[in-house]
């Protein structure tokens, strides 16, 4: 089976398996997904969902948060981690929305990744849910699907990103970045891969091993 084949049948088994491929982080519209996406880095989304409500109360768009006092942001997103460096960033992204891009979040990978602190993993995020553009995200868990799939060999996520964009259908492309965190985090996990309840073990190399053994 080629990874052509096999990208197309994974596709298809976690539509199936994940039928609403949703993003975990909770938001409202384009900044808000932005700015909750820079506070995710080396944090659960979970907790980030919690400092989101306070911090968008008092800082709902661009135009308020580039003028908000660094201290308060400080305060506000203290329990997300690494927390005086994504102020910065924080306060850094809302000047250049609303001075460069006329209070609009931009629609580039190129344009977004001018912003300070925002990757590429970031604006493929922006791009496929916001403004439904073929995007690839390639999140750990992504990464580690596609190894595991044989369809990559690599774990540097440019790499990672570049291949599979070769191999998965455009329109699916961001939806089965979100199905795969979740697949990630319940069957093929960093840990273990519950191979023997996985729908992805008819054509997946690793179960194609454990069975040959």
């Amino acid at each position: 089976m080629g990874k052509k084949e096999t990208t197309l049948n994974a596709v298809n088994a976690l539509k199936e398996l994940y039928p609403k491929a949703v993003c975990s982080l909770d938001y409202t519209d384009a900044f808000k997904l932005l700015i909750a996406t820079r506070l995710s880095a080396q944090c659960t989304d979970a907790r980030v969902n919690k400092v989101t409500p306070k911090l968008f109360e008092r800082f709902p768009d661009a135009y308020s948060m580039a003028n908000a006092p660094l201290s308060e942001v400080e305060e506000l997103i203290k329990t997300c981690g690494l927390y005086k460096t994504k102020a910065k960033d924080l306060i850094s992204i809302a000047k250049s929305i609303a001075n460069d891009f006329g209070g609009k979040v931009p629609d580039t990978i190129e344009q977004l990744t001018t912003l300070s602190g925002v990757g590429r993993k970031t604006a493929n995020l922006i791009c496929g849910d916001i403004y439904k553009k073929p995007a690839v995200v390639c999140d750990t868990h992504f990464i580690r699907l596609c190894n595991r799939l044989g369809l990559v060999n690599t774990t540097d996520p440019a790499k990672v990103e570049k291949e599979m964009r070769k191999l998965l259908p455009a329109e699916q492309s961001s939806d089965f970045c979100h199905r795969s965190v979740m697949f990630g985090r319940e069957i093929c996990t960093a840990r273990v891969a519950f191979c023997d309840k996985c729908p992805l073990n008819g054509f997946c190399p690793k179960k194609i091993k454990k069975k040959a053994r």
